[in-house]
């Protein structure tokens, strides 16, 4: 290990000793290296051309805002009040109905969003009340409200995906094709721990709703519910690509929550718009300090390294998949997912080629990985969130997330040994 080397790791481990902002951090980091490293002028040269050209440029990447944007108008435009109250009509009369509404309403609002946290602080709020009122454990309901939040990068749109296809290469379309199944398992899997423990607890029926309720419902959440045909019906029709789609489905969200709900006026869209550009300016630091950390680790050949050590334990594809797995898990508690995919994602790459492994296989594999990291205690950010929105005591959380992580766990295990669940889709219908 060379001098700049040292001084780059013990850097790192000083992020979290140091408990500094992460982007911040690494990007300190870089620096330092960067400073220490023979011939370091061309080095920060190199690294700013990288940046400014090669990530800057990639046109993919300008779906992420328009992704926080479009659930940012969802949340504040009364458009995920009328994704609960459908959900709640065709699910929420069975015992333990509004653990189920929680698990259904996510998965249609993760056809809109792509994003977790969303999910889990504006759905999660009005989840959390409802299941509240009708005398469920709070701790079982920012668990199950974390659980489901889950789905929301796992079913198309994905954020976290579309930072996996600007690094790994592989088609946007065809990765969102391959969570679709690995979704809806996942939202059936948490559906069936619910229906076990609602028995086990004797949590109560919802309201039954008769079927002129449930037609009045549906219509009424309509325009909210064609969101999702806009966004992945324009994107699988080829009529747009995955960030138009982005931006065409903001625009219609917009024109729902101001003129259908009559729900957002120019001060609220405002307050989205102020939202969006804070949030964003987060990911750019985020992304851009990875990025130049991505570019040290492959310049210092760490991939090989990474490579090597794991190959040494194990030459089995199956057994390497699970390590990855473990290791992905483990991150996923400390590191942010953005910073996980664009720092880690390149170290595994190389191995994942060696190994065979499909790309869009090992993505979708990696991302629900990474998003049952965002719910495994001591530090899993969705339980902090769903904590935090309801005032409930994070051990009273943790305590409720373990065994929910059982199903999730089962699911990620089937996904990663069966490839053809990820598959299936992109071969019949991908481009």
């Amino acid at each position: 290990m060379n001098w700049p080397l040292l001084i780059f790791f013990l850097g790192f481990i000083s992020i979290f000793l140091l408990r500094l902002p992460i982007a911040l951090g690494m990007l300190m980091t870089s620096i330092f290296y960067l400073a220490a490293a023979p011939g370091a002028g061309a080095g920060m040269e190199m690294v700013a051309e990288k940046v400014l050209t090669n990530l800057e440029a990639k046109y993919i990447i300008i779906a992420v805002p328009l992704f926080v944007f479009m659930a940012n108008i969802m949340n504040s435009g009364k458009i995920t009040d009328m994704i609960f109250k459908f959900a709640n009509a065709i699910v929420g009369r069975r015992k333990g109905g509004l653990g189920h509404v929680n698990v259904v309403a996510s998965i249609i609002f993760s056809g809109m969003t792509g994003s977790a946290i969303a999910d889990a602080s504006g759905l999660g709020m009005m989840e959390i009340k409802a299941m509240r009122e009708y005398g469920y454990d709070d701790g079982f309901s920012c668990a199950i409200t974390a659980g489901s939040a889950t789905i929301g990068p796992v079913f198309p749109p994905s954020i976290p995906m579309i930072f996996y296809a600007m690094l790994s290469g592989t088609s946007i379309g065809n990765l969102f094709l391959g969570g679709m199944i690995p979704g809806l398992m996942l939202g059936g899997a948490l559906m069936i721990y619910v229906a076990i423990i609602a028995n086990k607890r004797n949590y109560p029926l919802g309201i039954k709703h008769t079927l002129r309720d449930i037609l009045v419902i549906t219509v009424k959440a309509f325009p909210a519910l064609f969101s999702v045909i806009v966004l992945l019906g324009g994107i699988y029709s080829g009529v747009v690509t995955p960030t138009e789609a982005g931006a065409l489905a903001s625009f219609y969200a917009i024109l729902v929550a101001a003129f259908v709900y009559k729900a957002m006026g120019a001060k609220t869209l405002w307050a989205a718009v102020k939202e969006t550009v804070r949030q964003t300016g987060t990911l750019s630091l985020i992304v851009g300090c990875a990025y130049t950390f991505s570019f040290i680790v492959t310049r210092e050949q760490i991939p090989v390294y990474f490579s090597n050590i794991l190959l040494g334990i194990t030459e089995n594809k199956y057994v390497l998949l699970l390590l990855i797995n473990l290791v992905f898990i483990v991150l996923g508690m400390f590191i942010d997912t953005s910073t996980l995919t664009v720092v880690f994602i390149p170290i595994m790459l190389p191995l994942v080629n060696l190994l065979g492994i499909d790309l869009i296989h090992f993505g979708v594999v990696i991302v629900l990985n990474m998003m049952i990291g965002l719910s495994t205690p001591p530090f899993g950010m969705l339980l902090f969130i769903t904590s935090g929105i309801s005032d409930t005591p994070l051990k009273q959380v943790i305590k409720e997330i373990l065994p929910m992580l059982v199903p999730m766990l089962l699911v990620l295990l089937l996904i990663t040994y069966v490839p053809e669940i990820v598959l299936f889709l992109p071969r019949v219908f991908g481009y």
